[in-house]
């Protein structure tokens, strides 16, 4: 069960199953004071871990360890409530020596079609799209 309790404002407190905790505020122009995260920003938070956690635990199978991996997504939103995500696109940035790009494709696409649960959730009402860029080291 995840428990959300009102703090003030516009300030939330939600705990999780796992007993981790994080504050939920917005904005001043809607009521908030911009002291943390908005709630849709955790949605793509959740994208980011999902998929990344999916890559991290397949490379390491694959015996691949680059020396950073982040991840940046963007995204649009209908301009009308519900202001839902209309398009998200994440892009994989992997940064490493002789970086091995088939398995790190590999690995992306069986996060994105197979694995991550919230990519599947996402592409039941927006175009979800990724790019893969490598940064190599030397060589």
């Amino acid at each position: 069960m995840i428990k959300v309790r009102w703090i003030d404002g516009m300030k939330f407190y939600a705990v999780g199953d796992s007993g981790h905790g994080v504050l939920l505020d917005t904005s001043p122009d809607v009521g908030g004071d911009d002291t943390a995260a908005r709630p849709m920003e955790f949605f793509l938070f959740s994208l980011g871990g999902c998929t990344g956690m999916d890559v991290v635990s397949i490379l390491r199978k694959m015996r691949v360890k680059p020396d950073e991996f982040w991840m940046e997504i963007t995204s649009e939103r209908k301009s009308e409530h519900p202001k839902y995500y209309t398009d998200v696109k994440i892009v994989y940035h992997f940064r490493g020596r002789d970086l091995p790009r088939g398995k790190i494709e590999k690995a992306v696409d069986l996060s994105q079609n197979k694995y991550c649960s919230v990519s599947a959730m996402i592409k039941k009402f927006a175009n979800l799209s990724y790019e893969i860029v490598l940064h190599q080291d030397g060589g």
